[in-house]
């Protein structure tokens, strides 16, 4: 439970400070990227305090300038804390709709731009969140996601959903497949322990939604990329 402490002891020591003065500087004068950087940087002091390294390859098969679409798997709640510090510029993501409503951090994320998705499986629901997302990469930000939409519970890679296939073909914004393991012997779903180890995390060369006919064909193409860079027993 020591890695667990000192990582939660490090997001409290500097995340309390750093949200009472950036996020009123992000409302004054409307640029959230001080705000965004600060919190990456604390994501990332929380993992080094916990043990935690993050060995990243590929990053320079990503496009410059360009708003893509990353697409991860996902195995534990140190995912996107090791995986959105990695990715150059800015990025939002989709995120359950409950976690805007903790206080601050909600509504960090919401001057952030993320994206809230409801799990009750609405089709209207699911389109509004497609909509929001499409605006965001207008606005040249990526969007970040884990296809799978939960956690792995055994590590093995779990059916994709259906959303950013959508959103890829609607908008024609190059997919980016992440592969990320190591995660899951750090960091159980279901549990608070963090253990140190190493992050593994892969970008994968862009795939363009233009080159498939349906999203299920995109989907397969960036599935296999992913499984690509796990571990054989994760791949499924």
């Amino acid at each position: 439970m020591i890695s667990s402490l000192l990582a939660l002891v490090t997001i409290l020591t500097l995340g309390i400070p750093s949200a009472v003065v950036f996020i009123p500087l992000a409302i004054v004068t409307g640029n959230i990227v001080p705000l965004y950087r600060v919190a990456n940087f604390i994501s990332w002091a929380a993992l080094r305090m916990a043990g935690i390294r993050v060995e990243v390859t590929g990053r320079e098969r990503i496009p410059a300038k360009t708003a893509c679409i990353f697409m991860a798997n996902h195995l534990s709640n140190l995912d996107p804390p090791a995986l959105l510090p990695a990715i150059p510029g800015r990025t939002s993501s989709f995120l359950k709709r409950s976690l805007m409503k903790i206080p601050a951090l909600g509504y960090a994320m919401k001057l952030a731009e993320f994206i809230p998705v409801d799990r009750v499986g609405r089709v209207v629901n699911a389109q509004q969140s497609v909509a929001a997302a499409g605006r965001v990469l207008a606005k040249g930000i990526h969007i970040t996601t884990f296809v799978e939409g939960t956690r792995s519970k055994d590590g093995h890679l779990l059916p994709f959903k259906k959303g950013p296939f959508y959103l890829a073909k609607q908008t024609g914004a190059p997919c980016i497949p992440v592969s990320i393991w190591g995660t899951e012997a750090m960091m159980a779903k279901g549990s608070l322990r963090i253990r140190p180890g190493t992050a593994h995390i892969t970008f994968h060369p862009p795939v363009n939604p233009a080159d498939y006919a349906t999203r299920e064909e995109l989907s397969q193409a960036v599935r296999a990329a992913i499984a690509s860079g796990l571990p054989e027993w994760m791949r499924g």
